[in-house]
């Protein structure tokens, strides 16, 4: 590259030569008409002195430092700029040489000489250049959606990227602009960076068959999220690709991202939640985790290797991840080490939440200020085949826990819950639903300093119990993707809001509460599976299979974030909700949570479940659930229809 670079710069040099030599024999034909023309020696001495100072001094201001497929209005300035100073410099040289001054010869020679140098240069890029592309330009079509700042900017990018033969942009090239879709009919007609504003949202479907369309680019970044949702599900149902500009808060602008077009993404699933990103107030969490010692037991997992990760920007004075898996918790480990290096104090402990002994000597030697309980078994069609180790590690490991952390005056005990402790069909749910009425049953008690807090929210996207990753890997291998049931509904949220709910409940916590996120409206599994397909540029049912597989056991055909007996109140927080906790009867408690205890250690199933039962109220079978709610949605339906 940098030989072929130089070989251009003396061709270039050759050719501002022929031309400073071509210029000085029209400027002296011209000036013959009038009688003013130089003699034969005197022209050849002006042609020999001014090619050497012009391109000395052409070289001096830059004009062959820049690669020609990048000449742009600024560059063409430094021509000029060095044409006038190599013919002053020249007619200078001449004057000492023969004592002679040629002005008017010098001012013709000058602007012919400038005029040649720079239409050469404008004519060598516009032609020649195109001539030699090694590579014609395949972009896809592409409609972009949004007429506003964003896709001026893309177009922009693209157009001088479409012009620029050897650009190593490759992102760029994929993009074929061939109109625009705004809602505002004032725009449409228009044209923005030459592509036409064709119409609005509504007529996507009919634009993409009109225009042969091959992907979309939703260019709208500070799009309300109700709008959002809307156009990009009229996108997803077009069967074509999408892609998507970041919010614009998201972008960043460095040595790596000079541009908004690098920053384009492939549309995730997140973006079609129908609600804006959770936002926590960071200041809160700042003040809270700052200088504690924070334990986050089941540190490796999905959600705990996440907490442990924002933990450690607020400048704790330690962090424990206790974790019984050690290649999750050693991975966690090695990140935060090539991160922060010395400047975290890191501490990672191989252990188990049942082992009370174990845990007790752990906060005993670390004495935590904070404790984030992350550890639990979560899969619900596993635990409804090993019920025991549900109980074993969720409830038994949950009491070992939050009553060493009572014990040892932690300042605040945070317990992770999920909505499936809501009206439980399933031991899994049942068990966390049980360890929710510890926390409660431990707040109530008033002793020592601990202020105990659980926090309950829907699935997480990406977790490692997520549909999302086995829907990708099946979409991937391209084998059929399976969903249980048409019906199927589910709250999600995603990893970091998961984990910043916890930790704003740690932080404005008073104790005794459980805190409910706002997921928005349920996502049907089967249109979640849908859109993933389209995102892969695939169409469901035609490219990829989707089979309905059945109800797993102890599965719900509908979540829920809420039991009947509780109400919500308001936080800080607008979509953070506090649900008002059922108060618990402690002496029965106690004596139920110890016989499922012995049922459990003595791995008697049948009792250990029913005992389940009892410490539950609202455990029930899948079955009567769903048979329930289906009842409901006909009656629903009907009722719509008629």
């Amino acid at each position: 590259m940098c030989r072929n670079f130089k070989c251009r710069k003396v061709i270039l040099a050759f050719a501002d030569a022929f031309i400073i030599s071509m210029a000085a024999l029209i400027a002296n034909f011209i000036l013959s008409f009038a009688g003013k023309a130089l003699d034969e020696s005197s022209i050849i001495v002006s042609i020999a002195v001014s090619s050497i100072c012009c391109i000395g001094s052409l070289l001096i201001t830059g004009a062959y430092s820049k690669l020609w497929r990048y000449f742009n209005r600024k560059d063409y300035l430094t021509c000029v700029y060095g044409a006038i100073v190599g013919i002053f410099a020249s007619a200078s040289i001449v004057y000492i040489i023969s004592r002679t001054l040629y002005p008017l010869y010098t001012m013709l020679h000058l602007m012919i000489l400038t005029f040649g140098i720079c239409l050469f240069r404008y004519m060598f890029k516009c032609t020649f250049i195109n001539l030699v592309k090694a590579e014609p330009f395949k972009g896809k079509r592409t409609m972009v959606i949004g007429g506003g700042q964003a896709c001026r900017t893309i177009l922009k990018e693209i157009h001088n990227a479409q012009n620029s033969p050897y650009t190593g942009d490759k992102q760029v090239t994929l993009f074929d602009p061939v109109c625009i879709i705004d809602d505002n009919r004032d725009k449409v007609g228009t044209e923005i960076g030459g592509v036409q504003v064709v119409g609005t949202t509504a007529e996507i479907h009919r634009f993409i068959r009109e225009k042969k369309i091959e992907q979309i680019l939703f260019a709208i970044p500070s799009c309300l999220e109700d709008e959002r949702k809307r156009i990009l599900d009229i996108c997803s149902d077009t069967k074509i690709p999408v892609k998507i500009v970041p919010f614009i808060g998201n972008l960043v602008f460095d040595s790596e991202n000079k541009t908004i077009i690098n920053q384009i993404r492939d549309i995730k699933v997140e973006d079609l939640l129908g609600r804006e990103p959770i936002k926590f107030d960071n200041k809160d969490i700042r003040d809270f985790i700052g200088g504690k010692v924070c334990m986050v037991t089941g540190g490796g997992g999905s959600i705990g290797s996440e907490l442990v990760r924002q933990i450690a920007k607020y400048n704790p004075e330690r962090v424990i991840i206790v974790d019984i898996y050690e290649n999750n918790a050693y991975d966690i480990e090695q990140e935060l080490k090539m991160e922060y290096g010395d400047e975290l104090s890191l501490v990672t402990l191989i252990a188990s939440v049942r082992d009370y002994f174990r845990m007790n000597q752990i906060f005993d030697t670390y004495k935590p200020d904070v404790v984030f309980h992350a550890a639990a078994h979560k899969h619900v069609p596993l635990m409804e085949v090993s019920p025991m180790e549900a109980i074993k590690n969720n409830i038994i490991g949950t009491f070992n826990v939050a009553t060493l952390a009572q014990y040892h005056n932690v300042e605040k005990f945070v317990m992770i819950s999920t909505d499936k402790a809501v009206n439980p069909t399933n031991v899994m749910g049942a068990s966390k639903r049980c360890c929710e009425m510890i926390v409660q049953y431990l707040a109530q008690q008033h002793e020592g300093r601990t202020e105990f807090v659980t926090t309950r929210f829907g699935n997480v996207l990406g977790s490692n119990g997520s549909v999302i990753p086995l829907f990708k890997r099946q979409i991937e291998q391209g084998k059929p993707v399976t969903v249980t049931h048409p019906d199927i509904i589910r709250y999600f949220m995603t990893i970091p809001e998961a984990v910043n709910l916890v930790m704003e409940a740690a932080a404005i916590a008073n104790g005794g509460e459980i805190f409910v996120l706002d997921m928005g409206k349920p996502v049907k599994i089967v249109t979640l599976a849908e859109n993933l397909i389209r995102m892969y540029g695939k169409e469901p049912y035609k490219d990829v299979e989707i089979k309905f597989t059945g109800l797993r056991p102890g599965e719900k055909i509908k979540e829920e974030l809420l039991m009947n007996e509780e109400g919500l109140q308001k936080t800080s927080n607008k979509l953070i909700f506090i649900g008002k906790q059922i108060e618990i009867d402690e002496r029965n408690f106690a004596f139920r949570l110890n016989a499922l205890r012995n049922a459990a250690l003595e791995n008697n199933e049948k009792v250990a479940v029913d005992a389940l039962h009892d410490m539950v109220p609202t455990f029930t079978t899948p079955e009567a659930f769903n048979s329930k709610e289906l009842k409901k949605e006909t009656m629903e339906k009907a009722a719509a229809s008629a």
